[in-house]
């Protein structure tokens, strides 16, 4: 038979307020790493390094006539998939589309080129754009 604390030893009837809220927090404790560093004396810095949070990326939209194309760098860092409506101030939309890897490229900073939906406008008549996104 394992050998218990001597307040664990004690019918739970028996043992007091004082001992259930040592044992209570012992138990907590038991669980915890806690880490103590030198925050005086020391002469070297060891701060981690941040990576930035992604910038906003405004895409490059072949024969444009008013879309706009941009993607937060909250959707980057969010990682899904993204579909974004790009009419901008032209008289028609059209919609790109990312996948998650694409989304993961512009992350890693690689430039990422799609082609937009195809739609239809009274002065273009059916037509979709090229639209290239770089990080920079």
């Amino acid at each position: 038979m394992p050998m218990l604390a001597p307040s664990l030893a004690k019918t739970p009837e028996a043992r007091t307020r004082r001992q259930f809220t040592l044992d209570a927090a012992l138990a907590i404790l038991a669980g915890c790493v806690i880490t103590v560093s030198d925050a005086c004396g020391s002469s070297s810095s060891t701060a981690p390094s941040q990576t930035p949070p992604p910038a906003d990326i405004t895409g490059v939209i072949g024969t444009n006539h008013g879309h706009v194309a941009v993607i937060t760098g909250a959707q980057i860092t969010a990682g899904g998939a993204i579909s974004l409506n790009i009419q901008g101030t032209a008289a028609h939309p059209h919609t790109v589309a990312l996948s998650q890897t694409d989304v993961a490229s512009l992350k890693n900073r690689q430039a990422v080129a799609v082609t937009s939906s195809t739609d239809v406008s009274a002065t273009f008549g059916s037509h979709s754009h090229a639209v290239t996104f770089t990080p920079v």
